[in-house]
């Protein structure tokens, strides 16, 4: 499966707003984003001076967006929107919990790893439980009542540790309980709308999907 192995930065600028790929590092690093406000490439700096987008050009930044944020593939993220859009709800909201519950995101906004990235190493690593089991396929649904959890012998990772350390000046989402004593954490509802920290426009993708 083909997935983007180049600066986390680059993807930034091309979306012209932080993503946070990088984690906490995108906190205390001075971001290309501000330094270089528009696409890279040779010709990012005319793009950028254009003042007409179309409606299309919105929808599919908005979806390369979310897709990158949380680092899939094309694939997976068109597999993802085609499961939710047949069950009740909103559909844009349901391909936002769907892709909140993602077992790489769970472990990320748990506080056990600084990035998605850092999350999804340390589940093919096998270093993650789920209901006291390995697990190593970052795309695992997290239901709610199942126990997360980082394997034992894995706890004094200095990546894990110092992930906590950094995350314990934050706020847990509300659809997330975690008990930092015990590297654990359960899923306690599907996530709402207004419990996910993510500045996106969903309804754009199911406009672009929906054509």
């Amino acid at each position: 499966m083909a997935r983007y192995t180049g600066p986390s930065c680059r993807q930034c600028r091309r979306e012209g707003t932080k993503l946070f790929l990088k984690g906490t590092k995108c906190f205390t690093e001075k971001c290309p984003v501000e330094r270089r406000p528009y696409a890279p490439g040779q010709h990012g700096q005319s793009t950028a001076r254009r003042k007409k987008v179309s409606e299309y050009a919105k929808q599919l930044r908005e979806k390369q967006k979310i897709k990158r944020i949380y680092g899939i593939s094309e694939k997976q993220f068109r597999n993802t929107f085609d499961r939710v859009a047949s069950t009740p709800g909103i559909t844009g909201h349901n391909l936002l919990a769907a892709l909140e519950t993602r077992l790489d995101n769970v472990i990320y906004r748990m506080g056990f790893a600084p990035s998605r990235k850092a999350a999804r190493q340390l589940i093919r690593h096998r270093h993650v439980e789920v209901k006291q089991r390995i697990l190593d396929v970052p795309s695992y649904q997290v239901r709610p009542g199942e126990e997360v959890r980082v394997k034992q012998s894995s706890r004094e990772m200095i990546l894990v540790m110092a992930a906590m350390e950094q995350s314990a000046r934050g706020t847990t989402p509300s659809w997330i309980a975690v008990d930092k004593e015990s590297y654990s954490g359960r899923v306690l509802e599907k996530p709402q709308r207004t419990a996910i920290p993510l500045a996106a426009q969903e309804q754009l993708v199911v406009e672009l999907y929906s054509k």
